[in-house]
């Protein structure tokens, strides 16, 4: 039974959690504040989840969400998560996570940055551009007429084919954007994100289709 490590258990770690449990993974919860804090969701969740520490969670997972803000990835556990696929659903926010200058310069995108402090790990930005009540709400099987894509970007293969099955498993068809350098095409202020999945006050979303997600990562203008 495939394991899915939550490093950040918040609206999106709590949803993608609840999708995996849904489609039979098990899952191992973790934030900042300690396991006791989790006892309501892993509740929830029922027997294949359970709570732990950030570094516990890292290391029980075959595959291992972080979805904590930006300026808190230097606390990751960078030894357990060395050689674990890493999906990624930050979003650098300079007003929040302070100004990074070889980001706002674009020598590097948020997620070239992160891979940088983790070193081993093998990291694919996902669940990024997609509000929670959306990614909640718009899951399908597949084959359905109206599954919606989500993005991914990554440098390791492997890894993005582990990320595009655990997307299928959990409802939805992936679009590759490329590898990490890539990943501004779907950051905050670009078409790609958020908009294709309709307004955040509808929480039903809107499907988006693969083509639809292509159409709009291709519209993406750099701004540095």
């Amino acid at each position: 039974m495939t394991t899915v490590g939550f490093i950040g258990s918040g609206n999106i770690g709590a949803t993608v959690a609840r999708l995996a449990v849904a489609a039979g993974y098990e899952v191992v919860l973790s934030n900042s504040r300690g396991p006791e804090t989790l006892a309501g969701l892993a509740g929830e969740l029922g027997s294949r989840a359970r709570a732990a520490t950030a570094a516990e969670a890292a290391a029980a997972g075959d595959l291992v969400v972080v979805s904590v803000p930006f300026k808190a990835h230097r606390d990751l556990p960078v030894s357990e998560l060395a050689g674990k696929v890493v999906l990624d659903t930050n979003n650098y926010y300079p007003q929040r996570d302070g100004h990074v200058a070889e980001i706002d310069d674009g020598s590097l995108t948020s997620a070239e940055y992160e891979q940088r402090h983790l070193g081993g790990a093998r990291l694919v930005k996902v669940f990024n551009n997609i509000y929670f009540r959306h990614l909640a709400a718009l899951a399908r099987p597949a084959g359905a007429a109206d599954r919606t894509a989500l993005t991914i970007a990554g440098d390791d293969p492997a890894a993005n084919r582990a990320v595009t099955e655990f997307l299928d498993a959990t409802g939805y068809d992936t679009v590759e954007v490329g590898p990490l350098a890539e990943s501004w095409r779907v950051q905050p202020d670009e078409p790609a994100y958020g908009a294709p999945f309709g307004a955040f006050d509808n929480p039903d979303g809107t499907p988006a289709s693969a083509e639809t997600i292509r159409a709009a990562v291709a519209a993406a203008q750099r701004s540095t």
